[in-house]
């Protein structure tokens, strides 16, 4: 089978950055699904496992790739909730080979059907940032129990983004909050506000003055998706009393004494969590999939597709890294289909 690997950890820039090349084609155990990879998404956890983690032990590359959508090819003898021909889309698990391949391994717990009124392509850009925003607005926020504040408000910081992107559809599709997207260039300013955001400010600027602009409540709830560090005080000052806060970035440090005075809860999220430690509740990742296609279906959530590029080979993988590394893109950066033989 084709797939894109790397031998060794480094910069992009790198000639071997990325390569294409021939593997044998996988084979199901167990509760594994097999998956013919039809399309896949590109996030920023992909840059930076290529720039600093090797390959698994005893192994000569490492694939990447953790969101696809494609068809059930096999399924192990464990399998229940799947059929051969099914169409599929998850995030994967981190400790695996990814999904920058033609065939791949995934277990089906947490595995999704795809939305039905998508295309492959308009579905793979949605596993990972979908399960990032529900667990972390509904695992680790708990947006659904009130702080005492009402009504209550919700600001996520980088709501343009693949994260914020779907975290501003899926508050507006099934909470009450108040949603503030903070975004800093009209383009990216107009694309939250077509999301569903209430009030848009930049982060650019000091973003106190901003909240208490607005004349609401201070937020009760912060997600943070990117440059945490260069945000502290600011979320420290605008944040209600008692409020929570959570952030997906890696910031080298992390001082929240200031937090102390308000009586903040600081969560940190990361959607390979339950795969990883193969968690009791693992399966809800399929099951909030599942609930994410619903909403595709009934038209309460959309694609955060914004680009399409083809074949997946190493050439436009390449690409993609870079663009995602620039720390400008708007949605998700998808690339679909595979050279014929």
């Amino acid at each position: 089978m084709r797939a894109i690997a790397y031998h060794q950890a480094g910069v992009l820039d790198r000639p071997d950055a990325l390569v294409d090349v021939e593997l044998p084609r996988p084979v199901v155990t167990g509760r594994d699904l097999l998956v013919a990879v039809q399309a896949v998404s590109v996030n920023p956890v992909d840059t930076k496992v290529r720039a600093c983690a090797p390959p698994f032990d005893g192994r000569a590359e490492r694939i990447l790739g953790w969101d696809a959508t494609g068809i059930v090819e096999a399924v192990g003898p464990d399998v229940t909730r799947f059929n051969i021909g099914d169409r599929v889309f998850y995030a994967g698990n981190i400790a695996r080979d990814g999904s920058n391949a033609q065939y791949q391994l995934v277990d089906e717990r947490i595995v999704g059907r795809a939305p039905s009124t998508l295309s492959m392509a308009e579905a793979a850009a949605l596993p990972l940032t979908a399960i990032t925003a529900w667990e972390t607005l509904f695992d680790r926020l708990r947006v659904q129990d009130k702080t005492g504040n009402e009504p209550a408000a919700l600001l996520v910081i980088g709501g343009a983004g693949g994260v914020g992107s779907v975290a501003i559809q899926i508050a507006q599709a099934l909470t009450d909050l108040t949603i503030i997207a903070t975004a800093s260039r009209p383009a990216t300013q107009d694309w939250v506000r077509g999301l569903g955001a209430h009030h848009v400010i930049d982060h650019s600027l000091p973003m106190p003055a901003q909240i208490a602009a607005l004349d609401l409540d201070p937020p009760a709830f912060v997600f943070s998706t990117t440059h945490t560090d260069r945000h502290l005080a600011d979320i420290a000052e605008l944040i209600a009393p008692q409020g929570r806060f959570a952030l997906i970035d890696d910031p080298v440090s992390l001082d929240i004494v200031t937090f102390k005075r308000k009586a903040v809860s600081v969560h940190w999220e990361l959607m390979f969590t339950r795969s990883l430690f193969d968690t009791p509740d693992v399966a809800e990742q399929g099951r909030l999939l599942d609930e994410i296609a619903k909403l595709v279906d009934q038209g309460m959530i959309r694609t955060t597709l914004t680009q399409t590029m083809s074949p997946i080979n190493a050439a436009n993988l390449i690409a993609a890294h870079r663009q995602i590394e620039s720390a400008t893109t708007r949605g998700k950066i998808v690339l679909e289909g595979w050279d014929h033989d």
